[in-house]
């Protein structure tokens, strides 16, 4: 008898009125959104400007949407187009069925065009996003528990996952290995990894990017062996597996390669934008100087008047004395004086 277990939603979707909200597209949306503001974060920490993030992302969602449904239709195809299959379920992205591979495949090839619209290196985009892809594939995998899918293999431990049976399907229900959860924890440590390492050694040129992919291949790796849904095998292996091992090493390599290439980090990430910012900042530096020394200018001038007044206010004073003199009237001065010895 089970103790303890995660219980799974009843249904993956509530109808407001007409309008059905299904738990599986509001877990990728909020994912996509957590993964841009993060995003959006650190490439403004990196001197991009706030909001670039954003722009590239209109580009990169659509396509890595698209990309990620066809991996998962091609190699699972049966559903679709085998033998009873239904081709216009292909069409029904809310009901599952997404492929991370064909997702970052499709995904990267949509930034590769907004960054070069942008005149943007897209390395150091792809750097920028790669925690927040992370984090947004850990809340995107909720989705599968909405939806009750890809689940593990039996078991009877307290954190087990129950899912409920459904003939229509051919699906048995009791308690299984929650993989969906094993796999958002698994990428939470992923981001934070690549954050920690990003930081300590300051990774650049696409590094970070494919230490994401690396670490996240690894888990993927012992997570997949794990599953039960029907998959293709070969050589024994799921091709899930296959593709994280091509996709591991390929990784791995390119972070080799290119420290070797363009050690560091970038120090222009968006040219336009901070060469145009530099400007700004060296023509807001020069009138301040100019300003500066306006005012300086201004205090010499009014400095040299009063000292001109002053001495003209000396020499009119002296011709008095000099003119007073001549006339035989006693010197002001002298008479102030003589005044106060008479009164003492």
């Amino acid at each position: 008898m089970d103790l303890a277990f995660i219980p799974s939603p009843p249904t993956g979707v509530v109808h407001l009125g007409p309008i059905p909200l299904r738990g599986y597209a509001f877990c990728i949306i909020i994912g996509v959104f957590v993964g841009v503001w993060l995003g959006n974060r650190r490439w403004v920490q990196r001197g991009g400007r706030s909001g670039t993030v954003a722009d590239i992302a209109v580009w990169a969602v659509p396509f890595g949407l698209v990309g990620g449904r066809l991996y998962h239709v091609i190699t699972t195809y049966e559903p679709y187009f085998g033998e009873n299959g239904h081709p216009l379920d292909a069409f029904k992205v809310w009901q599952g069925g997404l492929g991370i591979w064909g997702a970052v495949a499709l995904g990267a090839l949509g930034a590769w065009i907004g960054c070069r619209r942008r005149g943007i290196p897209m390395p150091a985009y792809a750097d920028a996003l790669a925690p927040g892809l992370a984090i947004g594939q850990a809340i995107g995998r909720w989705g599968n528990w909405f939806n009750q899918e890809l689940y593990g293999k039996p078991t009877d431990l307290p954190w087990a996952l129950k899912i409920d049976p459904d003939p229509a399907i051919g699906r048995i229900g009791g308690t299984y290995h929650p993989t969906f959860l094993y796999e958002c924890l698994w990428c939470l440590g992923v981001a934070a990894l690549v954050i920690w390492a990003d930081k300590r050694f300051r990774l650049g040129h696409g590094r970070v990017f494919a230490l994401y992919v690396a670490a996240y291949c690894v888990g993927r790796a012992w997570i997949e062996y794990m599953r039960v849904d029907e998959a293709h095998h070969i050589l024994g292996l799921r091709l899930n597996d296959w593709t994280s091992l091509v996709v591991f090493v390929l990784a791995v390599v390119y972070m080799i390669v290119s420290a070797k290439k363009a050690p560091g980090r970038e120090e222009i990430v968006e040219p336009e934008w901070q060469l145009a910012e530099g400007a700004r900042d060296d023509a807001a530096g020069t009138a301040h100087a100019e300003a500066a020394d306006g005012a300086a200018e201004v205090k010499l001038t009014k400095d040299a008047k009063n000292a001109k007044e002053a001495e003209d206010a000396k020499l009119i004073k002296d011709a008095e004395v000099v003119e007073g003199a001549a006339e035989g009237k006693p010197d002001p001065a002298e008479a102030a004086g003589s005044q106060g010895g008479a009164k003492t």
